[in-house]
């Protein structure tokens, strides 16, 4: 077409000529940005639909799996048909939680009818000793208890690399979105940049909102795989962007509450740790119930652990948790927590009609049990001998336990930070007094 020809066109149609390759440049930008954006929603929506999903069932079936060889323990020694039907019951729930592993999509690489033998192998280990009980050879509960164990450390070890699988998977996901976004926002530039050299204003708008967005789904991507999930992509809009950007806030929600899930859980005794114990304990108050908060701590167990070893300190811990766990799920009112708050600081949220019988039963365990933890000569004399920095020697007595209760039907106005300041101030006159206490808070007026 010669220049006298197009000279011949009108104005509007000039306009529609001058404009034709805006609107290609608009239409490529729209078409790479959809696409990249299309999979990366896709990428997220699995992550949260899928392994999330996964991850969950996983660390529902470790403790299930805990749980169950805990009753079994239980039965064994209590013989409680109770403890039985409770160690059915948790091995009914292993499996429902493979089963929803199995109904997910895309669980066929999941090894689902390994982990069903593996936990039938389980199981049938205890249901052969619970047959073989009556026997009564030492030898027989030794083959069946190194069996047992070794099959749920296998679980165990199993249902762990299954977990580690999917977080890797994760990583990768988290990498293959971010260089997507990062390749959609160079072409994204590069056609932008045609388009500013046209002159139209419209597409720079356009070029601009699109970069802005992408710009920040990739920082979240960044923020996310570094841990930071509390980032939340700055994105206004309601298109393919704002889905996408609701999924990476749905995707950090969701894996906030796992990492605070794994990294809160106390790595000896599998408690739920302090964040847990405030955040439970703040929602009850919320909620507007009654609740009785039971701090507990070991007395003279630094001495302890100074004589004996951390090793036996660590199983004095374990025991202690063991007898708080057990005297809350037979005497507690069914919506008790248990928390371990580090060293040998414990804490139960419970009711006030509950926390008498729990702290009698708590105190009657532990000092039946706690004395088989001394040799011979410290159980005679009653204490351990011991000698401070100076040289002087000390007398250490018996591990005790002082248990400090706040009740909040003695005062109705209280937050979780008044009731912790409470416990510990109960704690430390509780400490002052020998042998193992419980001590309510009764500075309050009864309301």
């Amino acid at each position: 077409m010669q220049i006298t020809d197009f000279q011949k066109f009108s104005i509007s149609t000039k306009i529609i000529f001058g404009y034709l390759p805006i609107f290609i440049v608009m239409m490529l930008i729209t078409i790479i940005a959809l696409s990249s954006l299309t999979e990366a929603n896709k990428t997220s929506k699995n992550i949260v639909e899928y392994d999330i999903v996964l991850l969950e069932s996983a660390n529902h079936m470790i403790d299930s799996l805990l749980a169950q060889e805990s009753y079994g323990r239980r039965y064994l020694i209590l013989g409680s048909r109770e403890m039985l039907d409770l160690f059915r019951q948790r091995s009914k729930e292993f499996n429902a939680f493979v089963t929803q592993i199995q109904a997910l999509k895309g669980s066929k690489n999941i090894p689902s009818k390994q982990l069903y033998s593996l936990h039938n192998e389980f199981n049938n280990l205890y249901e052969d000793w619970i047959k073989d009980i009556d026997k009564e050879s030492s030898a027989i509960t030794k083959e069946y208890d190194a069996k047992i164990k070794n099959k749920l450390d296998e679980l165990m070890a199993f249902i762990q690399k299954m977990i580690d699988n999917v977080k890797q998977d994760q990583s990768r996901l988290i990498i293959k979105t971010s260089d997507a976004g990062l390749k959609t926002f160079r072409i994204t530039v590069m056609l932008s940049s045609i388009g500013l050299i046209l002159g139209i204003g419209a597409l720079t708008l356009t070029t601009r909102n699109i970069s802005r967005s992408i710009q920040q789904l990739k920082l979240a991507t960044r923020k996310i795989s570094e841990g930071k999930f509390d980032h939340i992509p700055d994105v206004k809009a309601r298109d393919e962007l704002g889905e996408l950007a609701n999924a990476f806030i749905k995707m950090a929600q969701r894996l906030a509450c796992l990492e605070e899930a794994n990294l809160n859980a106390n790595p000896l005794t599998r408690l739920p740790g302090g964040i847990a114990i405030e955040n439970v304990l703040k929602n009850k108050l919320t909620e507007g119930g009654l609740v009785a908060f039971c701090l507990l701590d070991l007395d003279n167990f630094k001495s302890f652990n100074d004589n004996y070893g951390y090793a036996l300190g660590n199983e004095v811990i374990k025991t202690t948790a063991k007898i708080i766990k057990t005297t809350v799920v037979e005497y507690g009112s069914g919506d008790d927590f248990v928390g371990h708050i580090g060293g040998d600081d414990f804490a139960i949220i419970t009711t006030p009609k509950s926390y008498r019988v729990l702290c009698k039963q708590i105190i009657k365990e532990f000092d039946k049990k706690i004395i088989d933890f001394y040799n011979a000569d410290d159980k005679s004399r009653g204490y351990i001998v011991g000698k401070t920095r100076q040289g002087q020697e000390v007398k250490f007595p018996i591990m005790s336990v002082s248990i400090a209760v706040v009740a909040t039907h003695r005062q109705r106005q209280m937050n979780h930070i008044k009731i912790g300041e409470i416990a510990a101030e109960i704690k430390e006159h509780a400490k002052t007094i020998p042998g193992s206490v419980f001590i309510v808070n009764r500075r309050e007026k009864t309301t």
